[in-house]
Order: structure tokens, then sequence, then C-alpha cells
């Protein structure tokens, strides 16, 4: 793993997370990105997604930064809400919920009207099988959005898996490489990302396109994957040998700083940690703070989804939570029988197949 030069704001970062609650505080802590982003708005937020695995606590980040600036503009946090008690956590949170399908014409008319829009919606597992949905929802849904919302700067979330599998060697794939999306998920997230640039070349749209690579926290992700194995002493696959990640709090705030860099066309940049990860390195780590000798398999390939993320830190500086912070956070967690989201990554996957 390589070594970073030292994030800042860690002063206040506790050694140990021992609740859902502190965690959720600070997955939810505006830094730097999210107040200059959120500086600039001149009315209401609209965010639409919420109810995955991040907008939750982005739409709280966005609410506290917003106290913490003294603007008085409110928060929309828009979903099916398929899952139990979100609205009434939002809503405990200063966001207001708004219950709407989004493939709906009729209920996307009705939402808030707003300047300032981060687009989070998408399907990624269950696409095999169900491929119609993950195209209607990943590239349909964003031309609504884009004939809503046509006077609004929007921050799109897509992910580097419209990359293809590069070599580890060269440090990620830049933005400016061509998309070489393997299998229909990420197929369908590149016609994402061209539906928004379709507006904004043609109806001068302003928009920014975050390509995502991967979000960790201490119930889900990459690294709460190989922990949970290690632990469990099921094997690890290291034939992904390595991966990039970001704390999930600071890639809300990327996200939000992005609200003040929507253009035209649309800016794109790759958010993701500074560091190229080894899958086998990270598991080594575990099995020492556990006490037990991980069960790998499989040989490293000379390739894996890698994205460059030099573009976001010239714009945001280096993610506030480092790597080895996240791994002892994880580890503690792990341990002492946490909380999980059950949602394995599955970024072992090399064929696209979700």
């Amino acid at each position: 793993m390589q070594t970073p030069a030292s994030p800042t704001h860690t002063a206040d970062l506790p050694q140990h997370v021992g609740s859902v609650a502190q965690l959720e505080e600070l997955l939810s802590r505006p830094t730097s990105p999210a107040l200059s982003g959120l500086r600039q708005l001149d009315g209401d937020l609209v965010i639409l997604g919420v109810s995955g695995k991040m907008g939750p606590t982005l739409a709280r980040m966005a609410v506290r930064a917003l106290e913490q600036l003294g603007l008085p503009y409110k928060v929309y946090g828009v979903a099916r809400f398929s899952r139990a008690g979100v609205q009434a956590e939002l809503e405990a949170a200063g966001v207001t919920p708004v219950a709407c399908d989004l493939l709906d014409r009729a209920a996307l008319a009705r939402l808030p009207d707003s300047r300032h829009v981060v687009f989070m919606a998408g399907q990624k597992f269950g696409t095999t099988g169900n491929q119609h949905m993950t195209w209607a929802i990943n590239t349909h849904l964003p031309a609504l959005v884009c004939e809503r919302y046509n006077d609004a700067a929007i921050v799109a979330f897509s992910t580097g898996n419209v990359y293809p599998l590069t070599p580890v060697v060269e440090g990620g794939a830049q933005e400016h490489d061509d998309p070489q999306p393997v299998g229909e998920y990420a197929a369908s997230c590149l016609g994402r990302e061209r539906i928004f640039e379709y507006y904004s070349r043609t109806q001068g749209l302003r928009c920014a396109i975050m390509r995502l690579n991967y979000a960790v926290e201490l119930r889900y992700g990459v690294l709460v994957d190989i922990a949970s194995k290690v632990w469990t002493g099921q094997p690890v696959d290291v034939s992904m040998g390595a991966a990039n990640v970001i704390w999930q709090g600071d890639a809300n705030a990327q996200a939000l700083g992005l609200l003040a860099h929507c253009a035209t066309p649309p800016l794109v940049v790759n958010v993701t940690g500074p560091e190229t990860v080894s899958v086998r390195r990270v598991a080594e780590r575990f099995g020492r703070i556990f006490g037990v000798t991980p069960q790998l398999f499989g040989a490293e390939s000379s390739t894996a989804l890698l994205s460059n993320a030099s573009r976001a830190q010239a714009l945001f500086g280096y993610p506030t939570v480092a790597l080895d912070q996240i791994l002892v956070w994880i580890a503690d967690w792990v341990q002492a029988g946490g909380t999980s989201l059950h949602k394995p990554t599955h970024f072992e996957t090399r064929d696209g197949r979700f």
C-alpha cells in the first residue's frame, strides 16, 4: 500500500467508534469541500435517490453544513423509501423527505423546484436477470431528471466501473482515458453519463459527473468484506489484487463540493482515495490485528479496477480520514460484533456481472 501525504483535519477523530450514532456523526460531519460547495447555494438542495447506502449521511452532512454556514435553505431527500424507518431518520436530522417514484413523470414534475441537485439514483446489484430495469434507472431516469431540472447545477453519481481493468503498475484510470465498460451494469452507467453529457452539450445543463470507486465505512465496503472474511475464517480471493477506497464521509463531502464545479460540458472527476490498496496486505493487516492467519486463495492479476484521483485531490485536497485509521476502526467494529448492512460489494468480480 502506498503512503500518501498526511491528511488534514484528523485531530478530532476518535481512536475508536463505539456506536452507530457516533459512526453516523462522523459520516455526516461537514469538512471543507462540503462547506465550499454549499456556500454558493442560492436556494434549496434536492437529493434524488437519497435512501441508498450513502444518501442519508450525505443529506445529513448538507443540513449540518448549511446550518454551520448560516444559510436558511432546505435539503429535500427524494426516494421511494422502500426501507422502513429511513424517512423518519432523515426528518429527525433536519432533512425534508419526499416519497416519489422517480420513473413516474407526473410524480417527478411535482417535486420541489431547485437550482441545485445531487443525483444518486442508480441500480447495480440485481442487474443480471433484470437488465431492463437497470437500463431504465441508469439511463432513462437521468433523461427525465435533466428535463425536469434543466436550470439546475447537477452533481451526478457515476462509477469507476465505466473504465476497463487497468495495469496495477499504472496507478489507475484517469478521466481523459477512454471508457471501456465491462458488463451491462457498467455499460448502463456509461449510458447515464452520456445522457447528462447530451443535455449539457445541447441544452446548456451544468453538471459534474462523479466516478466513485469505492466508498467505505464500518458497516459496508471493500475493507469490511475483507475484514469479515478474515475474522470468520473464510477465504479471501486475491485475484482482484488491488482496489481504491475512500472514507464515505470524504466521498459525501466531495460530492457536495462538486456543486461549485458544475460546468458545460460536464466536469468528470474520479473520487477515491490516493492509495493503490493491496487486498493481500489488507487481509494480512487484519490478520495481525485479529491474531489469526488469513486464508487467501488465487493469484493477483496484473490488472484491476483502479482510478487515479489526482484531479479530485487538486480540487479538494487529500481525504480527511487516512486509510490506516479506517482499517483500525473496521477491525474494532468487526471484533465487537458491530452492525453490518450485509451487502457484499463483490469487488472481486472481474467479468462485470452483478
